[in-house]
């Protein structure tokens, strides 16, 4: 049996149906919610940048947030015949490239976990932070996930070795 993949980037969300489609996505700190009903046979994902706006946010950018794509996608799934109390779900994502104050990655996967509490929603598992960022390869029927995480390259990029210039005699000519 060949694959149908479908690559779910950053903003986006997909449910499907379709035993031969694998869904794909490549995370940092963004978080995906792999989402499916078994019984209905309906499953999607998404892949958000933040868990919310806040108070900064500017209209036309919702499909960034978390808290905007968890329901398309909850909403997506009942719309193909799922059922809320049916609904399992697998967090990926969230990673911390750099230490720093406003740990996006965590804060991601944090909202995403309460996110599933809230709605009732069974939290499977999945992979939520660590230092890496990593591939995911989700079949929606099934359920089956994948994760490869990105290669990190432990040494740093060559820096530019220092010039010492001579000083140069000679005559000097002026235009």
């Amino acid at each position: 049996m060949s694959s149908k993949r479908i690559t779910v980037i950053q903003g986006e969300w997909v449910v499907s149906r379709d035993p031969e489609v694998v869904l794909t996505t490549v995370l940092g700190s963004c978080v995906a919610a792999c989402i499916r009903d078994a019984e209905a046979g309906v499953g999607g994902m998404n892949h958000f940048l933040l868990p919310d706006g806040g108070e900064g946010a500017r209209k036309g950018d919702a499909e960034r947030y978390g808290v905007h794509l968890m329901e398309l996608l909850v909403n997506g799934l009942l719309k193909q015949g799922a059922r809320r109390e049916r609904l399992e779900a697998k967090l990926f994502g969230g990673c911390a490239f750099m230490s720093g104050r406003y740990a996006v990655g965590a804060r991601n996967a944090q909202f995403a976990e309460q996110f599933l509490r809230d709605e009732g929603i069974a939290y499977l598992g999945g992979s939520v932070g660590g230092a890496q960022g990593r591939r995911i390869e989700y079949w929606p029927v099934t359920g089956r996930a994948r994760q490869i995480f990105l290669k990190v390259d432990a040494t740093p990029p060559p820096q530019p070795k220092s010039v010492r210039r001579e000083p140069v005699g000679g005559d000097i000519e002026l235009f």
